[in-house]
């Protein structure tokens, strides 16, 4: 079976052998689809992925294909500007009059290739050389003089002509580090300008493809054609605003070309949510695990609530709310189906407490919970006394940034979950730092702390230490609503609670929580969701799950 570029291993979700990728199960007891040794290794095992590069990781696997399994640096250009016309062509694209702008690189060398094979197949084509007077790489060089000798005619300024039905970006590749400035900027500016549809060649020019930022201007794309993995930069804000659409395109590198260093960053699909069989007849709630949700304030019910809903939405057999005595009435209204624990919010009750921590299979701490004294009491408890699993969030979060070290005691698995601005009081960075920076402050702030740091943003990265990093692409704008994240708590607390492991359940949990956004956005609409749907959209994607393997 041939794999789709970038995917080790797909299968099509449709099909029934499609549903035990072990290692990424969504609810973790026993089924008739996973044994007993398989479901203590979830979490564990490696899994078919989708791999997401940046700049050096791209660099060497296009390196190791040519001189490890000797295929020529032409063969690949030639691929390369094959799939992007192929694309274009699928599209229905107009390429009757185009510009292709050429760099130095090899690009540039996949702009010469495209220009050849619209040329060929009878459009206008003007070919733009950025650089004239830069040395181009071997395989630019080639390319320019295949171009040549099928009659092609490079430009070294944009001609007079402006009414293109196609434009194309062939300038910077990956490899861009520094700023444009100068000439290159206002080539570029021009480009945008001008009438046509715009396309880009892997990456647009300008954008970083480490982590999206813009380098002094980037090409505005309508389209980005990109090759073998897809980018980083084509992904994250801002430079997935600047790509358009993209499309992935084999070219013939594979995961063989890793050479046991495979890239770095990965995300989830929809195949990747397996094992998720009906619950055996023989169970009760207690076979689905017990979560504490330590959450709430006086005034912040709201938060408590969202995040226990969401806990047994996604299949928890039993959530218990740990929250000052204000809230009981509220919360036995809006949701009886939880077991409440109260005490009071000026001096808690150790003995209670421990009580209801020894009961749990896993932990939710933070939500609404406030920044007060007997806050941080209760967060230190939970740091000093947990035995399972712990996700801190929103005030939790807040409270520990006091004294970030609380993080270095002795503890269980610890999954924090915070957003850009609590992200900033924990590690000092700015937030606008931060979010240029988003998968390295998260990978860096897991390894310091040891913990699983799902840093949330329009893209959340899942970071656990020394281990593959997440890309989250699911969701929408309509997740962007006040209770979002403490519905993204319950979740990953209710998968802990059932067995799953840590980082898969946050992984898990984030792209679960993004589909459920998807779904609710189609009866809600983006404009109109408030938290609450969430917990229906859940519902629906759970139940399709279900449903795909009756």
């Amino acid at each position: 079976m041939n794999e789709a570029p970038g995917r080790r291993g797909a299968k099509n979700p449709a099909s029934p052998d499609s549903f035990c990728t072990i290692g990424n199960c969504v609810l973790l007891h026993k089924s008739t689809a996973c044994t007993d040794a398989q479901l203590s290794r979830a979490g564990e095992e490696e899994i078919a992925v989708r791999y997401i590069v940046n700049s050096r990781e791209m660099k060497q696997y296009d390196s190791n294909t040519i001189e490890k399994f000797f295929v020529p640096q032409a063969v690949l250009m030639e691929r390369a500007a094959t799939a992007f016309v192929q694309e274009i062509r699928k599209r229905g694209i107009d390429t009757g009059r185009t510009l292709v702008v050429c760099g130095s690189g090899n690009n540039g060398g996949d702009g010469y290739a495209i220009a050849r094979l619209l040329l060929l197949s009878g459009d206008s084509v003007d070919v733009v050389s950025a650089l004239p007077k830069a040395k181009a790489t071997e395989g630019n060089f080639l390319q320019q003089k295949i171009y040549k000798a099928y009659g092609g005619e490079i430009h070294t300024k944009l001609p007079e002509y402006t009414a293109y039905t196609a434009v194309i970006d062939a300038v910077f590749g990956v490899g861009l580090s520094r700023g444009i400035e100068g000439d290159l900027a206002k080539l570029i500016a021009q480009m945008n300008e001008m009438s046509g549809t715009k396309l880009a060649v892997d990456i647009s020019s300008g954008i970083s493809s480490d982590n999206g930022s813009v380098l002094g201007v980037a090409f505005k794309a309508d389209l980005t054609v990109t090759f073998a993995y897809e980018k980083l930069g084509n992904l994250l804000w801002p430079g997935n605003t600047y790509a358009g659409e993209v499309a992935l395109t084999d070219i013939g590198i594979s995961d063989r070309s890793f050479l046991e260093r495979k890239p770095a960053v990965a995300a989830l699909e929809a195949s990747d949510l397996s094992c998720l069989a009906a619950r055996e007849s023989h169970s009760n709630k207690g076979s689905f695990g017990r979560l504490l949700v330590i959450a709430g304030s006086q005034g912040m019910s709201g938060a408590a609530y969202l995040c226990a809903k969401a806990a047994y939405v996604s299949g928890c057999g039993l959530v218990r709310i740990f929250t000052p005595e204000e809230n009981r009435q509220i919360l036995q209204t809006m949701l009886p189906e939880a077991v409440l624990t109260a005490y009071s919010a000026k001096k808690p009750d150790a003995a209670l407490f421990a009580e209801a921590a020894g009961w749990a299979d896993a932990i939710v701490c933070g939500p609404g919970l406030g920044t007060t004294e007997t806050s941080e009491w209760v967060v230190k408890h939970v740091l000093k006394c947990a035995s399972v699993p712990v996700l801190f969030d929103a005030d939790a979060l807040n409270v520990i940034a006091r004294d970030v070290n609380l993080l270095l005691r002795p503890h269980t698995e610890l999954v924090v979950t915070p957003h850009l601005g609590e992200m900033s009081r924990l590690s000092g960075d700015s937030v606008a730092y931060i979010q240029n920076h988003l998968i390295e402050v998260a990978e860096e702030f897991a390894r310091q702390y040891n913990v699983i740091c799902v840093l949330k943003d329009e893209h959340t990265v899942t970071s656990v230490p020394y281990s593959q990093t997440w890309l989250n692409l699911s969701g929408n704008a309509g997740l962007a609503t006040a209770g979002s994240g403490d519905v993204l708590s319950g979740i990953i607390g209710g998968l802990m609670a059932q067995g799953m492991a840590a980082d898969a359940a946050a992984r898990n949990g984030v792209y679960l929580h993004g589909l459920a956004g998807e779904a609710a956005s189609k009866e809600a609409g983006m404009r109109g969701m408030v938290a609450s749907d969430i917990h229906e959209g859940l519902r629906s994607v759970l139940r399709a799950l279900e449903q795909q393997i009756e």
